[in-house]
């Protein structure tokens, strides 16, 4: 029997349609537009609120930065926009290396249930794996850096203007 009640769309899961969907695209999307939101959009579809999150997220994280750019890093307002930016752009170096992690059977599972393909990943998605990997534990490095770097530049000057 076929209840329609049965076929409820769980937000864990994309509404069945019917399309095949790619696990090394997906990582792809992830690594090269993850930012905003490009691999969420292609596997849920544009009414995905986290995929319209990572595009605020980043736009705020760019006024951030130009207000960061700008007073050369003094602005408290450009470092509080720049973390959901810098958060943005992280989650989706993160999903990438969890879309490519996930084994092609549970992947099928998730996302190709109703087209009856299979996925056959190689070696592809293991390189964006391993380069989303360097490049996200990079920018994260790259960024506590400058934070630390300002923070201390900022206690000597403090150190300096009370000591004359």
């Amino acid at each position: 029997m076929n209840n329609p009640s049965s076929t409820v769309t769980h937000p864990s899961n994309p509404a069945p349609h019917g399309r095949f969907r790619s696990k090394t695209l997906t990582a792809a999307l992830a690594f090269f537009l993850g930012s905003i939101g490009a691999h969420r959009f292609y596997l849920y579809g544009l009414r995905d609120k986290f995929g319209w999150t990572h595009i605020a997220g980043i736009l705020l994280g760019l006024t951030g930065y130009m207000l960061l750019a700008a007073s050369e890093r003094a602005s408290i307002l450009g470092w509080v926009l720049v973390v959901p930016g810098a958060a943005s752009l992280l989650a989706a170096f993160l999903s990438a290396i969890v879309y490519g992690l996930r084994p092609d059977e549970k992947w099928d599972a998730q996302f190709n249930s109703q087209t009856g393909q299979h996925s056959d990943s190689g070696w592809t998605v293991i390189f964006i794996v391993i380069f989303s990997l360097l490049f996200g534990a990079f920018m994260l490095m790259a960024g506590l850096a400058l934070t630390f770097q300002t923070y201390f530049e900022g206690q000597v000057q403090a150190a300096k203007e009370l000591s004359q």
